[in-house]
């Protein structure tokens, strides 16, 4: 395993570990309830988000032990958009992260409120973080405008919105900004807030990140395999979701995701951190099948 590898597996440890303990103290009734947050927050996956937000702790010089009521606010609100994204009346996605989807197991109507559940904890999660210091009120509040109609839910009601319809590239850049970048921008301008950086270069790091995640997952629903991505692929054609490959085609959306990856070392740069993990994290997303 490359140094990176093994840094990479060190934050998911850390955190998996952490959510496991915190997955087993919940006690919501009924009971089902509890059983399908747990089915959904337990169902694996990179953990790119806390680890992230670890991450951009150490490159200010932080310690990330000790912060993990943050990062699984984040996990629970990611997770949260998840179960609602593979619902029928939205991305309607029978299986996620290898597993059948939540409202598979658990039915439509539980899994909406599993998904409701999911972020009125996580905001629990962030008050109780809040109260710990100034720094800590900011990050919960960056963390709450990314999540909401500034953020994520912006950008999947213009992600359903341009379904079927002739978006060109400002439509896109919206949708990709906000339904992913803003969540892979918050844990990183968290990070900056409780380091009492400026977040400026953080958060314009972040949100490039979210843009080269974006372009791979699009490219990989076109060439990915189903069973390396633990879910469907072919969907956004067969949607006709507007995508980078609809726009620019195969070839095009790849020039793009490398022309992004430098844009990323370049802001990268510019944070004027530590940053060794975070520039081999760039190429991993940029190289990633899954």
């Amino acid at each position: 395993m490359t140094a990176f590898g093994q840094k990479y597996e060190e934050y998911r440890a850390h955190f998996e570990a952490y959510l496991q303990s915190a997955c087993k103290a919940m006690a919501f009734e009924p009971s089902v309830l509890t059983e399908s947050m747990r089915y959904s927050l337990l169902s694996g996956g990179k953990r790119v988000r806390p680890v992230l937000f670890f991450a951009a702790l150490e490159a200010f010089g932080m310690p990330y032990r000790g912060e993990e009521g943050l990062a699984f606010a984040l996990e629970c609100i990611h997770t949260y958009s998840l179960i609602h994204d593979d619902l029928p009346a939205m991305d309607d996605d029978d299986m996620r992260r290898g597993r059948p989807s939540n409202h598979k197991v658990f039915g439509e109507a539980n899994a909406i409120l599993a998904g409701d559940a999911l972020l009125s904890y996580a905001f629990d999660l962030m008050l109780r973080e809040a109260g710990r210091s100034a720094r800590h009120l900011a990050a919960a509040q960056t963390l709450s405008k990314a999540a909401g109609a500034e953020g994520m839910v912006a950008g999947q009601s213009a992600d359903l919105l341009y379904t079927g319809k002739n978006g060109g590239e400002r439509e896109l850049a919206f949708i990709y900004q906000n339904k992913t970048g803003r969540l892979m921008a918050a844990p990183v301008a968290m990070a900056a807030d409780l380091a009492g950086k400026k977040r400026g270069a953080a958060e314009a790091f972040g949100l490039a990140l979210g843009t080269l995640f974006q372009l791979t997952d699009d490219i990989l629903d076109e060439v990915g395999e189903s069973g390396a991505l633990g879910k469907s692929v072919g969907k956004d054609a067969a949607e006709d979701k507007l995508t980078a490959v609809k726009i620019y085609g195969l070839e095009g959306a790849k020039t793009r995701a490398e022309a992004c990856a430098e844009q990323c070392l370049a802001l990268l740069r510019d944070m004027g951190t530590g940053h060794g993990f975070l520039h081999d994290l760039v190429a991993h997303l940029l190289k990633r099948d899954r």
